[in-house]
């Protein structure tokens, strides 16, 4: 067997093989929410539910709490997004994709620091604040959240953040030995980038519309 799958399977040595197949599973899920975000399909919500409360169990046994909590609120968002997304204007059109505005670029900014806030406050409360991984993980947390609810009101700019945040979390997940995890947001990366391109086509073609 080659170093790279020694290395590949050593990362999951000791670990409990119920945490292995979970972990596949959420994703699998996790990955299909992402693509299906890309194609402005409402399947985002219900794949994205079963990866995000299959993280949260994981992300509580790794200890990884900013990432535990993002998931949380991912399972919130995402009940939301779905109930947004499905809302339709008195011409029974779906709510389009659109720019956000001054005010929505604003809240962003405070949903961002609110978060930091937050997760500073968790990590020093349980005495987690002895690794970097924690000061990386409570930045890719506010990153992330203003990332999903971007998502939710259907804003372009919301790829931005997850770009941001993906790149940040695939060797921050290596570290830590989720492989699974670490390629799967090297996946979310890609998709993210093609994700922002589709939507902004999506913006051009209902201006063109309008």
């Amino acid at each position: 067997m080659s170093p790279v799958f020694d290395w590949f399977f050593s990362q999951y040595q000791g670990i409990p093989m119920h945490l292995i197949v979970l972990e596949i599973i959420g994703v699998f899920f996790g990955f299909l929410s992402v693509w299906y975000s890309k194609q402005e399909h409402i399947w985002v919500y219900p794949t994205g539910i079963i990866s995000t409360a299959i993280f949260v169990y994981i992300l509580w046994i790794y200890t990884l709490l900013g990432d535990m909590l993002i998931n949380g609120y991912y399972f919130i968002m995402s009940v939301y997004g779905w109930y947004y997304w499905t809302r339709k204007d008195a011409n029974e059109n779906e709510v389009p994709v659109t720019v956000a505005t001054k005010n929505e670029q604003l809240w962003g900014i405070i949903i961002f620091l609110l978060t930091m806030g937050f997760v500073v406050i968790v990590y020093m409360l349980n005495d987690k604040f002895n690794d970097w991984t924690a000061y990386i993980d409570t930045l890719t947390t506010a990153i992330f959240f203003v990332g999903m609810w971007l998502m939710a009101k259907k804003k372009l700019e919301n790829w931005v953040f997850w770009i941001i945040g993906d790149v940040i979390s695939v060797p921050l997940y290596l570290y830590k030995g989720l492989v699974f995890t670490s390629f799967q947001y090297f996946l979310f990366t890609i998709i993210a980038i093609y994700g922002y391109k589709a939507w902004k086509k999506s913006i051009s073609n209902n201006l063109q519309i309008a």
